[in-house]
């Protein structure tokens, strides 16, 4: 299968799409770089999406995401797009939500290994006292992305 990989610059930084004919493989914040001429319908898509997301006229997101990780990584990731948009949860509501309430440090390194940013949105988990922690891409893009969300409920 022949992987591409898109730039697509938004409002927050540029995000590199990976993907294939089938599958977006991840999403992560970039520096900005040439893109093929002939896009895939998967990255059309996903690029498609994120434009609506940033438009303010998506909430949600259809992907086909191939998620790569072991068990206990993949529950928490289908729990966090369970997460409404313009809402925060803590690391250890997470926990509880997939039955392993003692695995707070497990939830937030699952959260690390997220390779979808935005569209699994790993950016609305919080500390349990409310302030910001862990993200990838830095605390400054957390908390813009849960500033955009929750300007727009």
């Amino acid at each position: 299968m022949k992987i591409q990989k898109y730039f697509l610059r938004t409002k927050i930084g540029t995000l590199k799409i990976t993907a294939d004919e089938k599958f977006i493989y991840s999403i992560n914040f970039s520096t900005p770089s040439s893109n093929p001429k002939n896009t895939l319908k998967t990255i059309k898509e996903c690029v498609k999406q994120l434009k609506e997301y940033f438009n303010r006229k998506r909430r949600e997101f259809n992907l086909p995401l191939k998620l790569e990780g072991t068990e206990f990584q993949k529950k928490v990731w289908k729990e966090l797009m369970k997460i409404p948009y313009g809402k925060v949860v803590s690391y250890s509501y997470i926990a509880e939500k997939i039955n392993s309430p003692n695995s707070v440090r497990a939830v937030g390194n699952a959260n690390n290994r997220n390779k979808f940013a935005i569209i699994i949105p790993c950016h609305r988990v919080i500390a349990k006292n409310g302030t910001l922690s862990g993200y990838a891409a830095g605390i400054t893009k957390k908390k813009w992305l849960i500033d955009f969300e929750s300007s727009n409920k």
